[in-house]
């Protein structure tokens, strides 16, 4: 009897990966797939947060994946790795603060460290020529494989006919003839695909899970840094760039105000760590201020709070700014609408 191959797949949740996975499970090869915590992908958490979204159905789109191909996934932590990767990508930014043929050649890297070590055969990712402007293009191919370190280990059922044949084509393990020349962006071969496989529920195709490709989340990332001085980040600073208004009316400080009561519930969690501020006369939201506010600054806090409580329309609006140190209380007015500028919006 010939030997089982066995395959490792990354699963990003998304529809590609899915179907990059079936078309080599299809093909009788074993498979189990490997998913990267980076702390950015969009299904973290937040969608469990805001109150609005709490009867919109939650799932980890990775392990829903898992769960329909019937394969084992393994959740990988790589967030203090990835870090170097988002800071100093050695192939810079796509068209936000995204570094994604960066990001890739590191997932591809890690996976081809998990094949050796659990003996596995070969590496299957979902990526289809033309489809993402950075990472998926003819010439980057060959460079993911090269410097990742995967070489022709690497196969992408999706567009391999597009491709030199990979040692698994070579050697047999894989039927080439019975893989896909999918190219461009247009994602109807892969719904098609998806249908004869009878897979009628999956993630939106479109778009990607990281919050790096994301233009309001790159611009306070930027702002972050910019402030600090340098490009260093922790697990809870990109978790509280997901959530709130951000304003920076002064450049040593910045608010993080709730937009609603979950978002208050979440951030409530860092009032031992930030200084904080809540209306007392008015129901209204909870702020963090992230610096090092001056006692002008608490006062302008304070107001820009009152700005978004009920109290917004009231010639007074009492607010409680509590410091690590110490408490104060304002009788102040709220800011009007035009009192701030569209600039301290982030």
């Amino acid at each position: 009897m010939s030997q089982q191959r066995k395959a490792i797949a990354l699963i990003s949740g998304g529809l590609d990966s899915m179907l990059a996975a079936k078309v080599i499970q299809a093909q009788g090869i074993y498979v189990e797939g490997i998913n990267f915590f980076t702390g950015f992908c969009v299904e973290g958490h937040t969608h469990a947060i805001r109150q609005r979204d709490r009867k919109k159905a939650k799932r980890n789109n990775a392990l829903w994946v898992a769960e329909q191909l019937g394969i084992k996934l393994h959740i990988l932590d790589v967030s203090e790795e990835y870090k170097e990767i988002v800071i100093n990508p050695k192939y810079g930014y796509g068209a936000h603060l995204n570094p994604c043929l960066d990001c890739k050649i590191f997932m591809v890297r890690k996976a081809k460290q998990w094949l050796i070590e659990h003996g596995f055969d070969f590496i299957v990712t979902g990526e289809v020529i033309g489809q993402r402007p950075k990472s998926q293009r003819k010439d980057t191919m060959p460079l993911v494989a090269c410097e990742s370190g995967a070489d022709d280990l690497l196969l992408r059922p999706l567009c391999a006919k597009h491709l030199p044949p990979t040692k698994p084509e070579r050697e047999g393990w894989v039927d080439r003839n019975r893989l896909y020349d999918f190219c461009g962006r247009n994602r109807k071969p892969q719904m098609e695909l998806a249908k004869a496989f009878g897979l009628t529920d999956y993630a939106q195709p479109a778009g990607g899970c990281c919050f790096l490709t994301d233009e309001n989340y790159s611009r306070k990332l930027a702002d972050l840094w910019q402030a600090r001085g340098d490009k260093r980040y922790e697990l809870d600073d990109i978790l509280l760039l997901k959530v709130g208004r951000h304003l920076r009316p002064r450049p040593q400080f910045k608010l993080i105000i709730a937009r609603e009561e979950g978002e208050s519930r979440f951030l409530s969690g860092y009032k031992k760590r930030f200084a904080h501020l809540y209306p007392l006369s008015h129901p209204g939201p909870l702020a963090l201020i992230d610096g090092h506010p001056t006692a002008e600054d608490l006062i302008l806090a304070a107001r820009i709070v009152a700005r978004y409580s009920q109290g917004r329309e009231a010639e007074e609006v009492e607010v409680l700014a509590a410091t690590p140190q110490e408490e104060y209380r304002f009788r102040i007015a709220p800011l009007k609408p035009y009192e701030i500028p569209e600039e301290w919006l982030l």
